[in-house]
């Protein structure tokens, strides 16, 4: 991989691997989980929607996606898909199918602080560590026939999905407003969010590069603040106690702080408990 691309070939891929492709026009890009065996994990909004917020926001989202092959394919319509992995979004499908033609790219975990920055982008590396790739795998597969969680284009998305695999890290809420681990999620806030905190100099400086230095200051100190590597409110959960108190109903999808032991998140997170 470069220093500011993380393309890599088919053959170089191992099992445990965090795995993306940008769709058209790079709107997005598209996590999963490389398990082996030219297969792929990966989150969806389910019923076949790669990715949506149920507003007019999907046109543009869905028109970046990839189209649907009409011929089914021959690898992916030979795995089983039950009713319940098609509502909780959780698929498998084959490497070709998961790319839909776009080039391949490996997430990157434990960078330094100065090769984060310099990935302006955010949704292609992290500061946070991996855990070994057998657990990665382990979990992947776990959530495969267990799900994970509701989707949310915003809080609960694919690259949270791949995140949470490779690291077992999750966002302890505080309330209903909030962002996931994905560094996409994160960015998208980050550009309108320099531009306002931006404005303000304007008293100090009219000049336009002036204002385009703190702007892109700002970006980049929400960025490598909002990282899940950097954040304080995440908790280590096992996948096993993440399905099983979504299952009971001990917790709702929108927050899992309550399954904390004590001193698990890393700072004070306000929770909801739903009666069993």
């Amino acid at each position: 991989m470069g220093l500011l691309s993380n393309r890599v070939g088919k053959e170089t891929l191992k099992a445990g691997d965090h795995i993306y492709s940008w769709r058209a026009a790079w709107v997005y890009a598209h996590h999963g989980i490389y398990v082996g065996d030219d297969k792929v994990i990966h989150f969806t909004r389910g019923r076949d929607q790669e990715v949506g917020t149920g507003t007019v926001i999907d046109y543009l989202l869905v028109s970046s996606g990839p189209a649907r092959s009409t011929t089914p394919c021959s690898v992916c319509s030979s795995n089983e898909v039950t009713a319940a992995t098609e509502t909780n979004g959780v698929t498998s499908s084959c490497l070709s199918c998961f790319l839909s033609g776009g080039a391949l790219y490996r997430f990157e975990y434990a960078v330094n602080p100065a090769l984060f920055l310099a990935k302006a982008r955010g949704g292609t590396c992290t500061l946070a560590a991996t855990d070994p790739d057998d657990v990665v795998v382990r979990r992947a597969n776990y959530l495969l026939s267990n799900g994970f969680r509701c989707y949310s284009l915003f809080k609960n998305n694919c690259e949270d999905f791949a995140i949470y695999c490779k690291t077992g890290l999750l966002v302890a809420e505080q309330g209903s407003v909030g962002l996931g681990q994905s560094g996409q999620a994160v960015s998208i806030i980050g550009g309108p969010l320099a531009a306002v905190v931006s404005t303000p100099f304007r008293l100090v400086t009219t000049n336009i590069y002036g204002m385009a230095v703190m702007a892109v200051g700002v970006y980049c100190v929400s960025r490598y603040a909002g990282d899940i590597g950097n954040r304080r409110d995440v908790l280590k959960l096992e996948v096993e106690d993440l399905t099983a108190g979504l299952a009971s109903g001990r917790i709702r999808p929108a927050n899992i702080s309550q399954l904390a032991t004590p001193g698990q998140v890393q700072a004070p997170a306000v929770t909801t408990l739903v009666a069993a």
